[in-house]
């Protein structure tokens, strides 16, 4: 859909343009958040542009959940967070995606839910990442879910 941001973002995936792009899974892309005040904050943007879970077949709805899972791991394992945080909204992008938010011991405001401090953080500088260090966390993370899926004996085909 034209109007939808991430069926847009998908568009600019498939045309070499987004930068923060990581790796194709078979249900979804996987990308480094915008933000990244949270650092590793990570999104799971399904292929297709449905706003609910129940929208899906039960094996691709499986599917999903499984990819969202070893991305979370995967989120884990490399950025070293105390927590993770899951969220799936559409409140304002009704296309299914998965927020994944690495919550880390010195988060301000570290119990309650990031959104609480998304606007004040906007403008925060550690929001931004040198090139150098976005090509460092996208290959830490991509390596990482391919680590994960070679050892889980297959699943999840990166691309």
């Amino acid at each position: 859909m034209a109007d939808c941001y991430n069926c847009r973002r998908i568009a600019r995936i498939q045309s070499g343009d987004d930068t923060r792009f990581v790796v194709e899974l078979d249900t979804a892309y996987v990308v480094l958040g915008d933000h990244q005040y949270w650092r590793g904050y990570t999104l799971l943007i399904h292929k297709r542009c449905l706003p609910e879970l129940h929208d899906l077949p039960s094996f691709e709805r499986m599917r999903f959940l499984e990819e969202m899972s070893l991305v979370a791991q995967a989120v884990w394992n490399v950025f070293k967070p105390v927590k993770l945080n899951y969220e799936m909204l559409g409140n304002l992008v009704p296309h299914m995606h998965w927020h994944i938010f690495p919550r880390h011991a010195n988060d301000p405001d570290r119990l309650k839910p990031v959104w609480a401090r998304m606007d004040a953080l906007a403008d925060d500088p550690r929001n931004k990442l040198a090139d150098s260090e976005l090509v460092e966390m996208k290959s830490l993370l991509k390596a990482e879910i391919q680590r994960l899926k070679t050892g889980s004996g297959g699943g999840a085909v990166a691309r």
